[in-house]
């Protein structure tokens, strides 16, 4: 007899786990399209007469029109087709562009109460303790008053790499910044996780730095560090001071503001004086002279070509605002573009030129009185640290140039240096600059 067995039954492939990872991922994507093409469509219904800018997409906005450059010189290009203000939408951000002194002097100065606000950036939220580096009392910061620090600094080397680190992660427009509202989307591009590694090894080191001050009892005397220490000890503000403050003040102020924007900018000068000799001669017989006021001159221009920071800090309107019959709304974030401001032909001549002597005949200062040069800043929002920073570029400078005499290597001419700039805190040059130190000694008088 022949005996008959059923077949077996092929066992239901389940799904795979990429499948359903590119389904959760799909639907996700197609939600968020939904989800900012319905505000996209609200907020065009909604427009007043912004400024004029370039034409957008749905949902990117004018994204596209910053691929291709540095923003401080893309927006400089577009301002010289859509004028000295001007609107662009960076996804759900509404941006409004500054490029001109008197623009200028209607954000941070005519109406700076409305634009005194900062808005939230999630390097800030995160890596600079949701931005609470605030200057509580009049505390004057000097370069000898920071030495109390120094001293207990151990990973000094590994702070160096944390700014480093930090002015990495700050280059460009982060994508987290320009989709706030879409949270998962700041997990999902990598962004968030990195900036919490920066912010937990920073934490660490920060505050050994102050448990070592706690422990050791050293709350009297001069130094930032012990100051702000004592002021947390004794209490009586409206908002106490917190260890994320203190945090906040040194690494912000202090590494990445002090020690970033001084350096960066000692760079560029040693630069520009090796592309012009005769600068660096002048320079070197005033030196010789103990005279400081050319060398403020080649520090000025140096500012004015290669501010450290070449968009100011970003504001955030506080209250809807009229700009020279323009509506600026509630919320929308607003930049000014120094960089470009000190390279206009309208209010400088030959701007391209390295010409500290420009300086000598017009009365420019540092602290926000000249619109043509913004280098801090101005207003009520102007750089705290105008004082330390000055003080830890020209002392530095001076004495670099005093005590050595500086060469390019052989074969490299001047016009061989390359200017070409690098994004973070600061827009440092992109190449080294290698140079030859002979140390001498200056004549004694």
């Amino acid at each position: 007899m022949k005996q008959h067995f059923a077949e077996p039954t092929k066992p239901k492939k389940k799904p795979s786990q990429n499948m359903q990872f590119f389904n959760f991922f799909s639907l996700f994507l197609f939600v968020c399209f939904l989800f900012l093409l319905i505000k996209w469509k609200n907020s065009n219904s909604k427009t007043k007469r912004l400024p004029p800018g370039p034409w957008k997409l749905p949902l990117i906005g004018s994204m596209f029109h910053l691929l291709g450059g540095l923003p401080h010189q893309v927006l400089r290009d577009l301002a010289k087709k859509y004028g000295p203000i001007m609107h662009l939408q960076l996804g759900e951000v509404s941006l409004v562009v500054v490029t001109s002194p008197d623009m200028a002097k209607q954000v941070l100065n005519t109406q700076d109460i409305s634009f005194a606000s900062r808005p939230k950036l999630l390097v800030g939220e995160i890596l600079f303790y949701k931005g609470t580096d605030i200057v509580f009392s009049p505390i004057e910061i000097t370069g000898d008053k920071c030495i109390s620090i120094g001293k207990l600094l151990k990973d000094k080397n590994k702070l160096m790499e944390l700014v480093k680190e930090a002015s990495r992660l700050m280059e460009g427009f982060n994508v987290a910044d320009l989709f706030p509202s879409l949270k998962l989307l700041h997990v999902l591009c990598g962004m968030k996780g990195k900036i919490m590694d920066a912010h937990h090894a920073l934490d660490a080191i920060l505050e050994n730095i102050i448990n070592e001050h706690k422990n050791n009892g050293e709350l009297e005397g001069e130094g930032l560090l012990i100051a702000l220490l004592r002021l947390m000890k004794e209490g009586g503000f409206q908002f106490p001071i917190t260890n994320n403050n203190i945090k906040a003040i040194i690494f912000v102020n202090m590494f990445s503001g002090g020690t970033e924007t001084s350096s960066t900018l000692i760079d560029w000068a040693m630069v520009e004086m090796m592309r012009n000799p005769s600068v660096l001669l002048k320079l070197l017989m005033k030196l010789m002279q103990k005279k400081l006021k050319y060398l403020k001159l080649v520090v000025k221009e140096t500012f004015k070509l290669h501010p450290p920071g070449p968009l100011l800090i970003a504001r955030e309107c506080r209250e809807e605002v009229d700009i020279n019959g323009y509506i600026i709304p509630l919320k929308t974030k607003v930049m000014v573009n120094a960089w470009a401001i000190g390279r206009d032909p309208k209010y400088w001549i030959d701007v391209e030129c390295f010409k500290p002597e420009r300086f000598e005949q017009i009365s420019i200062d540092f602290i926000g009185n000249s619109f043509e040069f913004l280098p801090f800043g101005s207003g009520r929002r102007i750089c705290p640290g105008i004082s330390f920073g000055l003080a830890n570029i020209i002392f530095p400078l001076a004495k670099l140039l005093y005590h050595f005499d500086w060469k390019l290597p052989i074969g490299i001419n001047p016009s061989d240096l390359d200017l070409t700039e690098s994004a973070g805190i600061t827009y440092a040059r992109k190449s080294n600059l290698y140079l030859i130190a002979t140390p001498h000694q200056p004549c004694q008088e």
